[in-house]
C-alpha cells in the first residue's frame, strides 16, 4: 500500500499527534508499505490563502497509486477539494476536532466546524484515536459508527520512575504551553496547597507565547516561582529524566483527544491527578489516579492535596498505575490495526 500523510508542517513538532503519526509511519514502514509525509504550508488549523493552496498543490502531487491521509490538524484547509478527496478515497487521521479547542473565539470555532463537516462526509473512511472522539464525530456528524475506525495511541516498554526521594513530592506535568493543557488551572490549584512541601516542573514548547508569558506571570503572582520551574520542550532523553525523578503526574486539561502523556505516565508506574476533559480519563484506571472536572480549581486542590500529603496512599496508586501501564497496546500493534482500518476503507 503507498500513503501519502498531508499534515501541516514542520513534522518533527512536539506534540501528541505528531508522535502518534511519526510512530504509525515508522510502523507502516516495518509492515513494508510506503508512506510519504508531505508537509502543509499557510496557517492551522483555521486556513489562510496559503494553506488552501498548500491543500490543493498536495493533491495535485499525490500519483495515481497514493491514498491520502488527512491530519485532522490540516484537514480545515482541504473544504474546497472535496470532490478530489472522494475520488481518491481519503482517510482522516482525527486527533481531535479542531473546532473543540479550546480557547478559541466563537467565530474561529464555527468557521472550522463548517469546514470539518464539509470534508467528513467526503472521506472514505475516518480514524479516531480515542473510543471518545469517535462517538463524538457519529453524533456531531451524522456518520455511522462503520464510517469510522479507532486506532487509540501505543507506548513503548520503559522503566518505572524512581521517584524524588524526597524530602517534598516532585509533581510533573507535560504540555506544550497552550490555553488547552489548563497549566493556569494547575498553578491555581498549587497556591492553594502552599502548606505542602511540593515542586512542579511543567515540560512543554510554548507554542502560544503570550500564553506562555501569562503563565510565567501567573507563578509569580500566586508566590510559586520558587516551586515551579517551566523546562520547556526536551529532547526524548531529557524528558524521561523528568519522568523518573516525578513522583506524581499532573495534568488540568481542558480537552484531551487520547490523552497520550497519561499513558506514559502509567508505564512508569506515576500516580496520576488530571481533570477529565475529553478523552483522557478513560485512559486511567481509577484505583491510579484522582480525577476533577474541568477547571475546578476546588475540586482538583482537594484531589491532589490527598495524593501530596497520604504517602500510603501515593504508593497504592503508584502500584496500580505501573499494573495498567504493562497492559497498555505497544505501538508494533497500533501500526497493524492501523493498517487494518487503512484496508477496510
Amino acid at each position: 500500500m503507498r500513503c501519502a500523510l498531508l499534515v501541516p508542517g514542520p513534522f518533527g513538532a512536539i506534540s501528541g499527534g505528531y508522535v502518534y503519526n511519526a510512530r504509525i509511519i515508522e510502523g507502516l514502514c516495518s509492515l513494508g508499505h510506503t508512506v510519504r509525509v508531505i508537509e502543509l504550508g499557510g496557517r492551522h488549523p483555521l486556513p489562510d490563502a496559503a494553506a488552501e493552496a498548500a491543500a490543493r498543490q498536495a493533491l495535485d502531487a499525490l500519483s495515481p497509486q497514493e491514498r491520502p491521509i488527512l491530519d485532522s490538524l490540516g484537514l480545515p484547509a482541504f473544504a474546497g477539494c472535496t470532490e478530489e478527496l472522494a475520488r481518491r478515497g481519503a482517510i482522516g487521521l482525527i486527533h481531535h476536532p479542531t473546532a473543540q479547542e479550546h480557547g478559541l473565539p466563537a467565530a474561529t470555532q464555527t468557521e472550522l466546524a463548517a469546514r470539518e463537516a464539509a470534508v467528513y462526509p467526503r472521506l472514505a473512511r475516518l480514524i479516531a484515536t480515542s473510543r471518545f472522539t469517535a462517538a463524538g464525530l457519529a453524533a456531531t456528524h451524522g456518520l455511522t459508527p462503520a464510517q469510522i475506525g479507532v486506532v487509540e495511541p501505543g507506548t513503548d516498554p520503559a522503566a518505572r520512575a524512581g521517584g524524588s526521594g524526597g524530602p517534598g513530592i516532585a509533581l510533573l506535568s507535560v504540555g506544550n504551553l497552550l490555553p488547552r493543557k489548563g497549566h493556569d488551572i494547575l498553578l491555581r490549584t498549587l497556591a492553594g496547597l502552599a502548606d505542602l512541601d511540593w515542586s512542579l516542573s511543567i515540560v512543554g514548547a510554548p507554542l502560544d507565547p503570550v500564553h506562555a508569558d501569562g503563565l510565567v506571570g501567573l507563578a509569580g503572582e500566586l508566590g510559586l516561582s520558587q516551586r515551579v520551574r517551566f523546562a520547556g520542550g526536551l529532547t526524548p532523553e531529557g524528558l524521561e529524566a523528568e519522568w523518573q525523578r516525578a513522583d506524581v503526574f499532573a495534568l488540568a486539561t481542558h480537552f484531551e483527544g487520547y490523552g497520550m502523556v497519561a499513558a506514559e505516565a502509567l508505564a512508569r508506574g506515576l500516580p496520576v491527578a488530571i481533570t477529565a476533559g475529553g478523552a483522557i480519563a478513560d485512559v486511567v484506571p481509577v484505583e491510579a489516579s484522582v480525577v476533577s472536572p474541568p477547571g475546578d480549581v476546588v475540586s482538583f486542590t482537594k484531589g491532589l492535596r490527598r495524593l501530596i500529603f497520604d504517602g500510603a496512599l501515593r504508593a497504592d496508586m503508584a502500584a496500580a498505575a505501573w499494573h495498567a501501564g504493562q497492559r497498555l497496546p505497544r505501538w508494533p500493534e497500533r501500526a497493524a490495526a492501523f493498517l487494518a482500518e487503512l484496508e477496510a476503507a
